[in-house]
């Protein structure tokens, strides 16, 4: 349901004009946190959760340091943007990415912030024998590795042939925030490696001054700010840094399966779900190992000898302290032995993507070859440690059925009805889902918690899942490729039915996208939908007369396939939208492609693969067609 949610973050391409009372500076800083929101927002909508996340950390930094740094007036500019960092932290979290915790500072007394320097003003030097030098130091860097393309070019119609061109930035925003490293787009560019291109490259030495000369508050002390850099010679390719590369199949360590696991382990706090790079290496993705941090490349593919990383590990010569530190217990040879066997075979990718989250890509690696009895085990520990979170003290009562864990607050005849009515609706789930034994439905013991009030049933959604539920809910249903649950109200009140029709859309929901990895939200979401209204659900005449009134203007905002499978509809309109593809799917004459696709996710066919078999089109076609139906053109 949440996947759609994207289009919250996308408002924020509208952003609000600058009051006339900022100054130059402060509109700069006003600039740099609108484009770092706006692409955390283009972001989400495309699905990059981790590139959203990364942004808005940022944007958090950067609004700390705008806050301390300028006037009342800009932090009553910044009060949007605060606001949408609110929103955009709580539906990335959604997503299962983590962030520090942001809460909106206070607002500063008024007070002019600082101006900056007359644009032919000489600024003093300073007598520091650390300080760094933009005209002696940082020209030399910016005109060698980036003068082709912004000094004697202008490449995504960004120049930095000044020094004022260089702080203006491109038209998306600023690219240097004073005494912001993490908030400023150049170090972020170039500490991913996409700038700069054509073969120059920074090195960690060069980075570090230009990380020294923007926390010492990126100055001028050259004498007119509109003087021209000087010319940038031709960069010298580079042609050893490393590429990713697909495994071949022919491997005998994995990846996903074998190292991720390991680094996770290892390495999380310091280069993995860190607050701050340690070393400039971060390695929450392929794609970022690979890359490096300030010491160059940490692994060379085909020369585990030569990595790195593995040097590190053993705490070899020179290299510094054993890896990992802070007290952690050093790998064991076995361990180091297996990470050298993979880089010696090529240090290859079999997991989706480089960009995937090596947290993501080893659950899924592990879910991918656990069995049944080993996925219900886990899943119990699991439980335990969220219904903990979630009971405060309050006693908790437990029952096992053939095809569920069933947990929570609620009184122990309450947690065994809701067993009771979950097992009956496992005849729907069944006449959906075909299966044989029973641990097959969810592929493993499903959990389901019981919550006995609906502010309990919040409560365990702030706690366990760090977000708001909608008040209109009273279930809902979660996977994330292991933990496979189901959360519901059920109160001594309650009548049977009540709880039944509660259960049926989420239990649905959940045995569809435990088919097959990464089955779209909208998918599975939609048909739980169509067999609760099928089957009755819980709306009366007035909700169901609301429900179809939802569906139409849904269909309405609906411009193509892409807009719904991209996120840019509302959460309400996605809904509707999934529900009513459902149905189609569901109707007698596609009744049969519908079986095939699960089968084939079953099977371990990618989802985009498998629909497209059973149902004879591509999604994005299927959804096209379907809109001209809907809309009886």
């Amino acid at each position: 349901m949440h996947r759609s949610i994207a289009l919250l973050c996308i408002v924020v391409l509208s952003l609000p004009a600058l009051a006339a009372e900022l100054t130059t500076r402060e509109k700069r800083m006003m600039d740099g946190v609108n484009a770092t929101v706006r692409k955390a927002g283009t972001d989400f909508a495309a699905g990059n959760y981790q590139a959203a996340g990364e942004s808005i950390r940022r944007a958090m930094t950067q609004i700390d340091v705008a806050v301390k740094a300028g006037s009342g007036e800009l932090y009553d500019q910044l009060g949007p943007a605060m606001s949408r960092i609110t929103k955009a932290h709580a539906l990335l979290e959604l997503e299962g990415v983590s962030l520090p915790p942001f809460r909106r500072p206070p607002r500063p007394a008024d007070k002019p912030a600082a101006p900056m320097k007359d644009e032919k003003t000489p600024a003093s030097l300073p007598t520091d024998p650390d300080y760094v030098s933009f005209t002696r130091q940082v020209v030399p860097i910016l005109t060698g590795k980036c003068g082709r393309c912004h000094i004697q070019g202008n490449k995504g119609n960004f120049t930095m042939n000044t020094f004022a061109a260089l702080m203006k930035g491109p038209p998306e925003g600023v690219v240097i925030f004073a005494g912001d490293t993490v908030g400023s787009r150049l170090i972020e560019t170039i500490e991913t490696g996409d700038m700069p291109r054509g073969g120059a490259k920074v090195s960690p030495q060069e980075l570090k001054t230009l990380k020294d000369w923007i926390m010492q508050g990126a100055k001028f002390d050259g004498t007119d700010l509109n003087a021209p850099l000087a010319a940038a010679p031709t960069p010298t390719p580079n042609n050893d840094r490393p590429e990713v590369k697909m495994a071949t199949g022919k491997e005998t360590v994995s990846f996903a399966a074998d190292v991720a696991p390991l680094l996770v382990e290892n390495c999380t706090g310091c280069h993995i779900n860190a607050m701050q790079d340690r070393g400039g290496l971060r390695m929450d993705t392929f794609a970022q190992i690979l890359r490096g941090g300030d010491s160059g490349e940490i692994v060379l593919p085909g020369r585990s000898a030569d990595s790195l990383l593995i040097k590190k590990l053993k705490g070899m010569g020179i290299e510094g302290a054993r890896m990992p530190a802070g007290g952690r217990p050093p790998l064991s040879d076995q361990s180091i032995q297996l990470i050298a066997k993979w880089i010696d075979e090529g240090a290859t990718l079999d997991g989706s993507s480089a960009t995937q989250p090596i947290t993501v890509m080893s659950q899924l690696a592990w879910a991918a070859n656990a069995s049944a009895a080993e996925m219900t085990e886990k899943r119990g520990q699991l439980a335990d440690e969220k219904i903990k979170l979630a009971s405060a003290g309050a006693s908790i009562n437990n029952v096992a059925t053939d095809h569920f864990r069933v947990v929570g607050t609620a009184s122990k005849g309450t947690v065994e009805l809701v067993a009771q009515q979950a097992e009956a609706q496992m005849k729907v789930v069944k006449g959906l889902v075909k299966g044989g034994e029973a641990d097959e439905y969810f592929h493993g013991k499903a959990t389901i918690f019981v919550l006995p009030r609906r502010y309990d049933y919040s409560e365990f959604a702030k706690m366990v899942e760090s977000r708001s539920v909608p008040s209109g809910w009273s279930s809902h249903w979660k996977f994330d490729g292991i933990d496979g649950y189901v959360a519901v109200v059920a109160t001594e009140s309650d009548e049977d039915e009540e709880i039944s029709a509660r259960l049926l859309s989420p239990l649905v929901s959940l045995a569809v996208t435990t088919r097959g990895g990464e089955v779209p939200r909208w998918f599975a979401e939609g048909v739980g939908a169509a067999m609760a209204a099928r089957k009755g659900g819980e709306r009366d005449r007035d909700a169901k007369m609301k429900y179809e009134a939802e569906t139409s203007e849904a269909i309405a905002a609906m411009s193509d396939a892409k807009s719904f499978l991209t996120g840019k509809l509302s959460p309400v309109q996605s809904d509707r939208i999934g529900a009513a593809l459902a149905e189609s799917m569901l109707d007698r004459s596609r009744r049969k492609s519908f079986d095939t696709c699960l089968r084939l996710l079953a099977e371990g066919q990618a989802f985009d693969a498998a629909f497209a078999q059973a149902f004879r089109y591509p999604v994005d076609v299927y959804v096209d067609n379907w809109l001209k139906w809907a809309r009886g053109s």
